[in-house]
């Protein structure tokens, strides 16, 4: 298992903030903020365990050239609505959708792809249309704040590809890191 630096900050932090609770408070509020994290920990769990299992079969089941072809840096606009479009049907929340973005990135996925995926999955979620916002909000304003949005992802994924051009926003390989 490799530790990452993020890894270690959050420690820390958790660290920190779970030691200034118990200076302030004593042991009880961190007792129960570490049974209730432990509580969040196993509602979450099937999700996050399903999400890291699409992300890893992705991987397997679609070769590396397949998704450099689709997804890649060389796909143009038919890459970034294909992404688009994935992101868009993609159900379920970050513990899904997140080891997807992470298993493309790694069967070769370039960045304008990915934050195409992740822009349409936030903002053009299909089931959160259907499930939540038309029956709140009704069907006039459900498409008009679609049909905004609609060519947002597709926008961020360009810039995102010219962005990447540059030294400052330049990628590592994520078996890199």
């Amino acid at each position: 298992m490799k530790i990452a630096k993020t890894d270690i900050v959050f420690f820390l932090l958790a660290s920190v903030t779970g030691g200034i609770c118990y200076a302030r408070f004593g042991a009880d509020p961190v007792i129960d903020g570490t049974v209730k994290a432990g509580i969040l920990l196993l509602e979450i769990l099937p999700q996050l365990v399903a999400g890291l299992l699409i992300g890893g079969l992705v991987t397997r089941l679609v070769s590396r050239e397949k998704v450099a072809r689709w997804l890649g840096g060389a796909s143009g606009l038919t890459g970034l609505m294909l992404a688009t479009i994935a992101g868009l049907l993609t159900p379920g929340g970050p513990f899904t959708s997140f080891p997807m973005v992470y298993a493309l990135w790694i069967a070769g996925a370039d960045a304008g792809a990915l934050i195409a995926f992740i822009s349409a999955w936030s903002l053009l979620g299909f089931n959160r249309l259907i499930v939540w916002e038309l029956p709140l909000l009704g069907v006039e304003f459900s498409l008009i704040r679609y049909a905004a949005c609609l060519p947002l992802p597709i926008l961020a994924g360009v810039l995102a590809r010219w962005l990447t051009r540059w030294p400052a926003f330049q990628l590592k390989s994520p078996e890199a890191e």
